[in-house]
């Protein structure tokens, strides 16, 4: 499979005929220079020459070449002539756009010219000997590299082995970009079909999206300044909503802020108001957890039935009946179709959520089972427990142990990232484990120096949240392994507590407390922003629905479920029920 470097996330441009505002075929010759400034004559009548380099506070030749940009993208490309004449800028140099042409057309020799120097005959001032301005860091041989092995991959695509030897043996070989690279090509040749070809190097061909994929690769190390960064305006403009959703301390909306207006949500719209109570479940409930379609609501405790509820009615739909002990955690498949308990009696337990079957009981220990995760497929799911021995362990649908990570540490909870990149274990003695889901190899570990509770991990899914006995929930970025911030204010103790995100775009911590309120913190600043009367006297659990973000549910020893919302969610729930009963 190619590198992580050699996948960007999307493509340049998508497939259009016009993109990044020129279009696909080799530019015509023009007196254009490199610094995308064309000499005009004042244009609109105007006859004061050109406007102020200075647009409201901003640069006129960046906004300029933004905005002919975001024209092309959105298919205006006579407006963005129009502005381009009128403006006297260009979006990009000829140089850039032979370039672009190049890449795109497969002619693989002219960008390798461009990229080292060579400029069009039209471009007078030109890049210079030196090639195209490329950005801090980068690298001009490795940009070469991906260059080339796009070259090797459509001469195989094309059944023409010999040459794309001769690429990987002369071309390739001679930059010592990645030995490990190296023999994965080597090994595509041996490849007996189009089709088996773009499977295992997880590539769709010359004429998929691929040349646009290499083109958005390479263009992110030219300089902006030369080639400005793709769907620049959208980027800039998600930007200025992801910001005012981050400083809206009562974001409950999952409509995305108009541009028209600065966004502030109204506190009366915000999920404060006790709902529901549900009482079905005998003695303490342990945990509540939304399906990850927010469809459904299981709920799990010392009465040894796990519960799973409908959603919006919250009647009951199944009683799970198998376990002989208290059930402290259940796991939904990433499907919803299928669920994980486990359970004091030392057992997990498979069920089929749709008809409430059993369909594997799994006992490979003498210690309670304490986690559970799924991995991103839906066909393996991991298991922790309290064992010295095989405390992680990975099962198939079939209940056979695949793995064994061997720790000599004791499990006490799981999460597992959505895109199947991280699988976290916190064990009885302050640490955090974090390994690779994927190879299973333990990436780094973690102590935070206090007896932590649970862990969670974000949708996005950079952010692990980790309860703290001492009544601190901590926010950790994964990626650089530091904690980011520090949500405090509830009441924590030596029984279970259970911190979540929730909301729109995952705005808030939410968490449970040994003093049975619920605790709601914006996650970007950490300000408290509703501390509710929750349950008597402990709330253990808390889950926010993942589809809407006025909908969350708590539990606790009083053997209550509460769902929390708002009164619009109430007044329409209502008005469903009546219509539903044909009244």
């Amino acid at each position: 499979m190619l590198a992580e470097t050699d996948r960007p996330v999307g493509a340049n441009g998508t497939q259009k005929t016009y993109s990044n505002g020129k279009s696909h075929q080799r530019p015509s010759v023009s007196g254009a220079s490199n610094g995308t400034h064309k000499t005009t004559t004042a244009r609109n009548g105007s006859s004061k020459g050109r406007p102020s380099t200075d647009y409201c506070g901003h640069d006129r030749e960046e906004v300029t070449r933004i905005l002919i940009q975001a024209l092309s993208d959105m298919g205006y490309h006579s407006a963005a002539d129009s502005l381009s004449q009128d403006s006297g800028f260009e979006l990009e140099s000829p140089t850039v756009a032979a370039f672009r042409a190049a890449v795109l057309e497969g002619d693989w020799n002219e960008a390798e010219r461009l990229l080292f120097g060579a400029s069009p005959p039209s471009d007078r001032a030109g890049e210079g000997s030196n090639g195209l301005v490329l950005a801090k860091g980068a690298d001009r041989n490795v940009m070469r590299f991906w260059i080339r092995q796009q070259k090797f991959l459509e001469l195989l695509e094309q059944k023409e082995t010999t040459r794309a030897l001769i690429v990987l043996r002369t071309e390739l070989t001679t930059l010592y970009y990645d030995t490990k690279k190296l023999h994965f090509l080597s090994s595509l040749l041996m490849c007996q079909s189009a089709e088996d070809l773009k499977s295992r190097a997880e590539w769709d061909g010359a004429y998929g999206d691929s040349r646009h994929v290499l083109l958005s690769q390479l263009s992110r190390c030219i300089s902006p300044s030369v080639m400005v960064p793709e769907h620049r305006l959208a980027m800039l403009l998600h930007q200025v909503k992801r910001n005012q959703i981050a400083s809206c301390l009562w974001h409950s909306s999952a409509v995305p802020p108009s541009l028209y207006a600065d966004h502030r949500c109204d506190q009366s719209q915000y999920p404060a108001d006790n709902v529901i109570e549900l009482d079905e479940q005998d003695g303490e409930v342990w945990q509540v957890a939304f399906s990850h379609d927010g469809t459904k609501l299981a709920s799990c405790g010392s009465g040894k039935d796990v519960i799973i509820w409908e959603v919006p009615s919250f009647e009951p739909l199944h009683f799970l009946k198998g376990h002989s002990g208290g059930v402290g955690k259940v796991s939904w498949s990433w499907d919803d179709s299928k669920l994980v308990s486990c359970s004091q009696d030392k057992h997990a337990i498979l069920w089929d959520v749709n008809t409430g079957t059993l369909l594997k009981r799994l006992q490979w220990c003498d210690e309670p089972v304490t986690s559970c995760v799924w991995a991103a497929d839906d066909q393996t799911f991991v298991t922790g427990s309290l064992n010295g021995s095989q405390s992680l362990v990975q099962w198939n649908l079939s209940g056979e142990m695949i793995h064994d990570w061997n720790n000599c540490h004791r499990v006490e909870d799981l999460a597992a990232s959505s895109d199947g990149r991280w699988l976290v274990s916190m064990d009885m003695l302050n640490h955090i484990h974090v390994y690779n889901f994927i190879t299973r190899e333990l990436e780094y570990e973690m102590d935070l120096r206090v007896r932590t509770t649970s862990v969670s991990i974000s949708q996005n899914p950079r952010h692990l949240l980790v309860t703290h006995q001492n009544g601190v929930a901590q926010l950790i970025d994964l990626v650089i392994r530091e904690p980011i911030q520090n949500y405090t204010g509830f009441t924590g103790g030596e029984f279970t507590i259970r911190s979540s995100f929730g909301g729109a775009d995952e705005s808030f911590i939410i968490s449970g407390s040994e003093d049975g309120s619920v605790y709601v913190w914006h996650k970007a600043s950490g300000q408290l922003v509703e501390k509710l009367v929750g349950h008597t006297p402990r709330c253990n659990s808390v889950s926010w629905s993942p589809v809407d973000p006025c909908l969350f549910a708590t539990c606790g020893d009083d053997g209550k479920i509460k769902i929390w919302s708002n009164g619009d969610w109430r007044r329409i729930h209502r008005e469903t029920s009546r219509s539903s009963n044909g009244s």
